[in-house]
């Protein structure tokens, strides 16, 4: 199917970092439901806020973003950051005498996107559920493409949501550009004519968290080079858990790397194994 159908569900939520791929999906979300005569009382633009962690700006632009399409905004967030989930996370490793287990988050125990993002708008279905006072169906959209990743890739664009739904409420999710390419992507960004956010004109192929555990080295160091002051409160963290950011890398290498002087070198892949 080229999508489903969009006619049947009480609420549309666009789940949106801010990034490209979140960008066009919502331009093209918004064109597809005018042309089904879908309304766009129904469209929740959905964002999970990360605080300092992600790139200054985001949730502002994101914000910007709905408000272009005349869109409802939503923002979600968890009360404690990813830095000091970090601390809390080495203590309580500590405490069970894992001294030496990696504290930051990884491909293995990915808290990060489960705690601050996903747990955080199931929050909001449920908020939806409340508001409507009555059972309802929710389309839940997000803007992974299969090119960025091997894992991705293996994601089926539409599936049902087990996890989120219950008798309050049945819940599908969308990956209505999952098929797209990076040019499809920036050229539905140009057409929509809405402003991308000014960190991708400084290297960086993604955005969301300034500092992310799947991001190359190259990623961090252009991270690092335009967010010093936040990039050594992440090397003083990583001193204090006694775990390096990444299994391979410290954070503590990048920065001395840019003091030296050393410039980013071109960011090629998002992921070092892309």
């Amino acid at each position: 199917m080229s999508h489903p159908d969009l006619q049947s569900y009480d609420f549309i939520v666009i789940n949106s970092s801010g990034g490209k791929d979140s960008q066009a999906m919502l331009s093209h979300l918004v064109a597809v439901c005018d042309m089904l005569r879908v309304p766009r009382e129904r469209l929740v633009v959905a964002h999970a806020d990360l605080g300092r962690m992600e790139w200054e700006g985001t949730r502002e632009l994101a914000e910007r973003q709905a408000a272009h399409f005349g869109l409802r905004f939503e923002v979600v967030s968890r009360s404690q950051n990813l830095l000091e989930q970090v601390r809390e996370r080495r203590r309580k490793l500590d405490g069970k005498g894992k001294r030496d287990a990696p504290a930051w988050p990884s491909s293995s125990a990915r808290y990060c996107t489960s705690d601050h993002k996903r747990d955080q708008i199931a929050k909001l279905l449920t908020r939806l559920s409340r508001e409507a006072g009555r059972p309802v169906r929710i389309l839940s959209c997000m803007g992974i493409r299969a090119a960025e990743s091997p894992a991705r890739r293996k994601r089926e664009p539409f599936s049902h949501d087990r996890r989120a739904t219950n008798s309050k409420r049945t819940v599908d999710v969308w990956l209505p550009i999952h098929h797209w390419s990076a040019a499809q992507v920036w050229a539905e960004i140009q057409s929509s004519g809405v402003e991308s956010h000014p960190a991708y004109a400084l290297g960086m192929p993604r955005l969301r968290c300034v500092f992310c555990v799947f991001a190359s080295e190259a990623a961090l160091m252009v991270a690092g080079k335009h967010n010093p002051e936040l990039l050594a409160e992440y090397v003083e963290v990583e001193r204090e858990v006694r775990s390096s950011f990444k299994r391979d890398l410290r954070l503590a290498e990048i920065q001395g790397r840019l003091l030296a002087g050393e410039e980013p070198p071109e960011v090629a892949t998002w992921e070092d194994a892309a």
